[in-house]
C-alpha cells in the first residue's frame, strides 16, 4: 500500500471519528478525501460519500435507538421531500450536467470544477456556524401545523444541495429541526442523524446506474470510517466537544479555503 492510500485510508478513520464525538460534521472531508488523496471524479466521490454518510449515520442511528430520541414525525415530515430531492438530483440532475457549465470571460467552468467549488463554499459555512458556537436552544419539542409546510420545503432544498455535494447536511437540518419542528438540540441531532442516514443511501441509489462503483474499496473505505466512529463514540464520554467542534471548524475553514485555491489555480 502506497504512503498516499494509507494517508486516505486514515482520513477514513478520522470522518468516523470526528462523527463519532461531535455527532456530525466528519462527512464534510469525505468528498476532499476521495478526489484529492484517491483521485476519484467529483461525482464518483460525492456518489461514494453518499454512501459513507448513510452508513455512519445509520450507526448513528441504532446507537439512540435506546435513547428514544428520534422524533419519527418530524423525521418523515421533513424527509420525505428530502429523500425525493436528493434522488432526483443524483438519478437525473447531476448525470445531466453538462462537462462545460458556462464560460467567464476566456475561461471554461467545468462540472468538475463547479462543484468543487459549490462544495468549497459550503464548507466554508460549516466552518462558520462550528467556529460561531451559538447558545443551545431549548424549545418545546412540538410540531406546530403551520411549520410543516415550511419542514417540507427545507427539507427538499437540503434534500439538493446533499445530492449535489455528497454530504449529510446535518449543520443545515438540525437548525431547521430547532427553530421549526421545536426539538431540543439532542433530539433534533438524533433525528437529523434518522434522515441523514435514509436520504444519503436513497440517492447512493440514484447513482447505482449512472456510475461504476468499486465495491471493494468502498466497502473497505466504509468500514474504517465504522471503526472510527465506534472509537469516536467511546471518547466522546471524555472530551469537551465544544472546543472540539471549534477546533473543527478552522480546519474545515482551512480544508474550504485550500480547496479554492487548489481549483482556481
Amino acid at each position: 500500500m502506497e504512503i498516499i492510500e494509507l494517508l486516505g485510508f486514515l482520513s477514513a478513520f478520522f470522518i468516523g471519528l470526528v462523527l463519532g464525538i461531535l455527532g456530525g460534521g466528519g462527512s464534510i472531508l469525505t468528498v476532499p478525501v476521495l478526489v484529492y488523496i484517491f483521485s476519484l471524479n467529483p461525482v464518483t466521490a460525492s456518489a461514494y460519500s453518499l454512501f459513507v454518510v448513510g452508513v455512519l449515520g445509520l450507526g448513528g442511528v441504532i446507537r439512540n435507538l435506546n435513547r428514544k430520541l428520534i422524533d419519527y414525525k418530524v423525521g418523515i415530515i421533513y424527509g420525505i421531500p428530502s429523500f425525493i430531492a436528493v434522488y432526483i438530483t443524483r438519478k437525473y440532475l447531476i448525470p445531466e450536467l453538462p462537462e462545460i457549465l458556462f464560460e467567464f470571460g476566456n475561461q471554461e467552468v467545468s462540472r468538475d470544477l463547479g462543484l468543487m467549488l459549490f462544495f468549497a463554499i459550503i464548507m466554508l459555512y460549516v466552518a462558520i456556524t462550528m467556529i460561531k458556537q451559538k447558545e443551545k436552544i431549548k424549545p418545546e419539542p412540538q410540531v406546530k401545523s403551520h411549520s410543516i409546510p415550511i419542514l417540507g420545503f427545507q427539507g427538499f432544498t437540503v434534500g439538493i444541495v446533499t445530492g449535489i455535494i455528497g454530504a449529510g447536511g446535518g449543520f443545515l437540518i438540525i437548525p431547521a429541526l430547532v427553530f421549526f419542528a421545536k426539538l431540543s438540540m439532542k433530539r433534533a441531532v438524533a433525528t437529523s442523524l434518522f434522515i441523514i442516514a435514509l436520504k444519503s443511501l436513497i440517492g447512493f441509489i440514484g447513482d447505482v446506474e449512472n456510475i461504476q462503483i468499486d465495491w471493494g474499496f468502498l466497502l473497505i473505505f466504509t468500514s474504517i470510517s465504522v471503526l472510527g466512529l465506534l472509537f469516536g463514540s467511546f471518547l466522546s464520554k471524555f472530551i469537551n466537544d465544544k472546543k472540539l467542534k471549534r477546533m473543527f471548524g478552522w480546519f474545515v475553514l482551512f480544508m474550504g479555503i485550500f480547496i479554492i485555491i487548489i481549483e482556481l489555480i
